[in-house]
């Protein structure tokens, strides 16, 4: 959703998103819960982060609680490493209703962070 997110704020800036535990797709609620706000992810993928551990990047961002403990380290150049933290909604149990509020909400919680952050970080660098 991050990545979704970083995108719609600015088409130029080149987002890559990867994890720890990735699947290869990616969750079914995620890409609903942004096509509610008309951001549409369902061309994403859920790469492993191995795949870009060479890369070169201004900002390595870890979103998940525990990424920030387990996301290997980058050899590649990164200028900037930060850790911005959000519940997992994919490990939210109970009623499909909750399930689907926790993405609501960790959707809205995304948004807000990372649009703080791409105004104070990444605009002023356009």
């Amino acid at each position: 959703m991050a990545h979704g997110f970083l995108q719609s704020f600015d088409p130029k800036i080149k987002v890559c998103s990867a994890g720890t535990e990735a699947s290869g797709m990616v969750n079914e609620n995620a890409i609903k819960v942004m096509a509610e706000i008309g951001i549409d992810i369902s061309s994403h993928t859920s790469d492993h982060v191995e795949k870009y551990l060479q890369s070169e990047w201004d900002y390595v961002i870890t979103v998940c609680g525990g990424a920030n403990e387990t996301c290997p380290a980058f050899t590649g150049k990164v200028k900037h490493r930060l850790h911005i933290g959000f519940d997992d909604p994919s490990h939210a149990t109970g009623t499909d209703e909750f399930i689907w509020s926790e993405f609501v909400r960790v959707r809205n919680e995304i948004k807000e962070q990372f649009y703080n952050f791409y105004v104070k970080e990444i605009k002023p660098q356009m």
